[in-house]
């Protein structure tokens, strides 16, 4: 069952109504509880937690709220940094990156890293390296991914908050599989410093999964700003993002997809949701139109694809030089190593042509801003798969599932512009949905307010008791 929410704790900590200890040690039962069912965290530092709440944290915002990372391109001095591979699993963080540095000067209290798939190339979180963490709601089910196991942590309340990362709707899917709010911020919100990722970071955004609204918002404020040197930086918003998501959104133009030219079947769960979601909307005063999408998934796929597999060559390289030696045969899963084998072999035009086309596509899908400010659709195309669907011992089933889940959130990762999954019903089988909201570059304070209002109207729920 889930606790307090991170603004409540934080709360509860600083009017004296508990204290971090407490929290800290709560939160530690709760994992103790709950990870060897739902295997969402891999890492712990519990001990060394305790000892800094012990000593005195920081007196910000996120004071005594007790904090999970994923294990995936955010690292915790001290722990192993593995990205959910074989090929890492000996590989130690040294220092934290600068999402982690900014948590803890916020007073956040980090107890561990969460699982993730091998690099991030799932959409379901199932690597060798630590097996398959499960869906709370349903534990034959995935959580999503890439980041199932911050999803699952937070969903089955072992701690309020976790870092989630998004490549191609990594945070969208698993909050949409687990029933939690999923903010994608927009291209250059959160430093990924110091792990420099120009290719990857075009596509690739840091923030949080939560189960309120208003603990998106606060994240947002502790983690957004560049850093100097950053390749680039999303506009500056025009408040705090917490008090953005308190206002009012007014009175929205909404443009409502729920099919993609040459894309997958939508389930009618999926497709039933969105239309309810579209229904309340308009009962709250907006104006919602059904509108076409110009681009089409497998065009999104491919460009996405060359940007992130040219990172990903030079990220298993540069491990092996580490290591000194050649790849071996069990360091990397199938997908992976078919993955690596096709973009180790790239042209650098093709690079080239994968930038230009990624502009192409961000005009093209922006043009329907100048008709909408924000634009609604299923967040998944399909329910929550059974764990073993997406198997990366089986290249082509991969392929072909994971298309399908990242059909609706890519695109908004080629752009760079926020995109957000609200919870919003169940399926047939009872697990829950989510619909997903995209605003143009710099739109989050749009998106966290009409989530607010969409709180109000139609809260969300928690998994059933195990």
């Amino acid at each position: 069952m889930r606790g307090p929410d991170a603004v409540a704790t934080a709360a509860a900590v600083r009017d004296g109504e508990t204290d971090a200890h407490a929290v800290t040690e709560q939160a530690i039962a709760r994992i103790e509880k709950d990870n060897p069912r739902l295997n969402a965290v891999v890492h712990t530092r519990f001990e060394a937690a305790l000892a800094e709440v012990a000593a005195g944290l920081p007196d910000g915002p996120l004071r005594g709220v007790p904090l999970l990372v994923k294990d995936l391109g955010t690292d915790v001095a001290g722990l192993p940094a593995t990205g959910g591979s074989r090929l890492f699993a000996g590989a130690t963080a040294r220092h934290d990156s600068e999402l982690v540095a900014r948590c803890r000067r916020a007073g956040a209290v980090v107890l561990g890293t969460t699982n993730t798939p091998e690099l991030g190339l799932n959409a379901s979180t199932e690597p060798a390296l630590f097996g398959p963490t499960r869906n709370p709601w349903d534990t034959d089910r995935s959580p999503g991914g890439s980041s199932g196991g911050s999803a699952a942590a937070v969903a089955a309340g072992m701690v309020p908050v976790a870092h989630a990362s998004d490549g191609g709707g990594s945070i969208r899917i698993p909050a949409a599989a687990c029933g939690l709010f999923g903010l994608k911020p927009s291209r250059g919100r959160v430093s990924p410093a110091p792990r420099p990722t120009t290719l990857s970071g075009l596509v690739s955004g840091h923030h949080v999964l939560t189960t309120t609204v208003r603990d998106s918002a606060l994240l947002l404020d502790v983690l957004a700003g560049p850093l100097p040197g950053d390749a680039y930086a999303a506009p500056a918003p025009a408040a705090p993002f917490a008090e953005l998501a308190r206002r009012t959104p007014g009175r929205l133009r909404i443009g409502l997809l729920t099919a993609l030219p040459a894309g997958p079947d939508v389930h009618p769960d999926c497709e039933r949701a969105t239309r309810a979601a579209a229904l309340l909307c308009e009962r709250l005063g907006h104006d919602v139109t059904e509108t076409s999408a110009r681009y089409r998934p497998d065009d999104v796929g491919r460009t996405s694809g060359v940007l992130m597999g040219a990172d990903l060559v030079a990220q298993i390289d540069a491990g092996l030089d580490r290591l000194g030696r050649p790849l071996a045969d069990d360091d990397i899963e199938p997908f992976t190593r078919v993955l690596y084998e096709a973009y180790r072999a790239l042209p650098a035009a093709d690079v080239s042509r994968a930038l230009r086309r990624a502009q192409e596509i961000g005009w093209e899908t922006g043009a329907a801003f100048d008709r909408f400010d924000v634009l609604l659709s299923p967040t998944l195309a399909q329910p929550t798969p059974l764990l073993g669907t997406l198997d990366t011992a089986d290249p082509e089933s991969i392929y072909r599932h994971a298309s399908v889940c990242s059909a609706f959130t890519s695109v908004y990762n080629v752009t760079g512009m926020p995109a957000m999954s609200v919870p919003f019903g169940h399926d047939s089988r009872g697990l829950p949905l989510g619909v997903q909201f995209a605003a143009p570059l710099g739109g989050e304070g749009v998106l966290l307010a009409l989530a607010a209002q969409l709180e109000g109207e139609a809260p969300w729920g928690t998994p059933p008791a195990p």
